[in-house]
């Protein structure tokens, strides 16, 4: 193993690049990133930045710290092909080999279709990137714009949330009947989506983007039902794809993602991480029923470190799996899940029972697939959430996870009555 190449200059390459030369690679190591930035931090992007005064800097690490470790950096083009039997990447009109390479060029922000919004239409915005977050900084702070999010997943609510706290009138369009379905289940999309209605966010369910009008810049959606929202700013939070078109005559196996072993492997000498990674998890192949792709910063970190490791030595590679872990903020709500939501094909439903608080407060909802403890949700209960990722690690049972939401409760309770004396 001479070099080391890595695809990709968000977290999971650049985590990947840290690995190995932190376990003491001396080969050479590139790092190549559409992006002229340098690697930097995404969950700000829809959090902090948005409700500072100024956006900030979540850049993770300055050149310097990189040029000592001796990671060559190639920002600012994309690269366009891979061929595996070669083993070159193109990136702009570079041809670089590599003995191991690393995949992890994660995901990009759908956009409406043309025929619904105009492409250079003023004031319409997604948000992935650094630069994203830097325009709709500056739209928010333009007066007091009217904003319409079309979406309500994570992403969305976190900016409807932003700018409903900014004093701005925000109204959420979602063309699903309930809210966050496929991330938390219909049951508690709609418990979720109570937040934002309490905080005077309104949200639009069922409905569709029938037009977006405007003259050179956004002045109102229409919907399929006929209900015209006059708009100042229009968010366009309708999912990520995963980074793959450049792959698209590498040979590869491209199914919504890159699709990979347990050891996070696709081809010889080339392996996948972050959003872009689709490969089987050990810990929930009895519930999901198949291989998972995540859009996760903890999936993210661990599978470039575990990513390189395995390429720059294959012959000791290790299966990856993990118990999927994310977050979100909204107004002044922290919302936590670990484990997954639902389950594959031919798999029990899942069912989900609130063991502690209620569903217009705080509370910990756990998820049940068969006989097998398989996610949690807590809202504005951070101490709890670990609780159960915990569990899900050792694969716990229903039962399990209901004997430690009694404890958990017993807890509460006993400081409830020492705090009240």
């Amino acid at each position: 193993m001479a070099n080391l190449v890595v695809v990709g200059a968000s977290l999971a390459g650049l985590r990947a690049v840290e690995a190995v030369r932190n376990d003491g690679f001396e080969g050479s190591v590139t790092l190549v990133g559409a992006e002229e930035h340098l690697p930097y931090d995404r969950p700000p992007l829809s959090k902090e930045h948005l409700a500072n005064d100024e956006p900030g800097d979540s850049t993770y690490r300055e050149q310097e710290k990189l040029d000592e470790i001796g990671v060559e950096l190639v920002l600012g083009a994309p690269a366009t092909a891979l061929d595996l039997d070669a083993r070159t990447v193109a990136v702009g009109d570079r041809e670089i080999g590599y003995d191991g390479l690393v995949i992890a060029t994660g995901a990009h922000a759908r956009q409406l279709p043309t025929s619904l919004c105009a492409p250079d239409l003023a004031g319409v915005v997604t948000l992935r990137t650094c630069d994203d977050s830097q325009h709709l900084h500056q739209l928010l702070r333009r007066g007091h714009p009217r904003v319409t999010v079309i979406g309500a997943g994570f992403i969305g609510s976190e900016i409807a949330a932003v700018a409903c706290k900014r004093g701005h009138e925000v109204t959420i369009v979602e063309a699903l009947p309930v809210p966050l379905v496929r991330g938390v289940g219909e049951r508690m999309g709609r418990a979720l989506t109570d937040i934002h209605e309490r905080h005077g966010t309104r949200v639009l369910t069922g409905v569709s983007v029938a037009e977006v009008r405007g003259d050179g810049a956004v002045e109102a959606v229409v919907l399929d039902d006929g209900t015209v929202i006059d708009t100042d700013v229009l968010v366009v939070g309708i999912g990520a794809a995963p980074s793959t078109g450049w792959l698209e005559s590498s040979g590869l196996t491209l199914d919504d993602g890159v699709v990979a072993d347990a050891t996070l492997a696709a081809a010889p000498g080339v392996y996948v991480a972050g959003d872009v990674a689709r490969w089987p998890n050990p810990l929930f192949d009895d519930v999901v029923g198949g291989p998972m792709r995540l859009e996760h910063w903890t999936a993210a970190s661990e599978q470039g470190a575990r990513a390189a490791r395995n390429a720059v030595d294959p012959s000791a590679a290790q299966e990856y799996s993990t118990v999927p872990y994310f977050w979100s903020d909204w107004y002044d709500s922290r919302i936590q899940f670990v484990g997954v939501s639902r389950s594959g094909e031919g798999m029990p439903d899942v069912e989900i029972e609130v063991v502690m608080g209620s569903e217009d407060e705080r509370f910990v909802a756990l998820y049940r697939c068969g006989d097998r403890l398989a996610g949690a949700l807590a809202v504005d209960r951070p101490a709890e959430i670990m609780q159960y990722r915990r569990l899900l690690t050792k694969r716990a049972s229903w039962e399990e996870g209901l004997e430690k939401a009694e404890e958990r409760r017993q807890r509460a309770a006993k400081k409830a009555a020492e705090a009240a004396g």
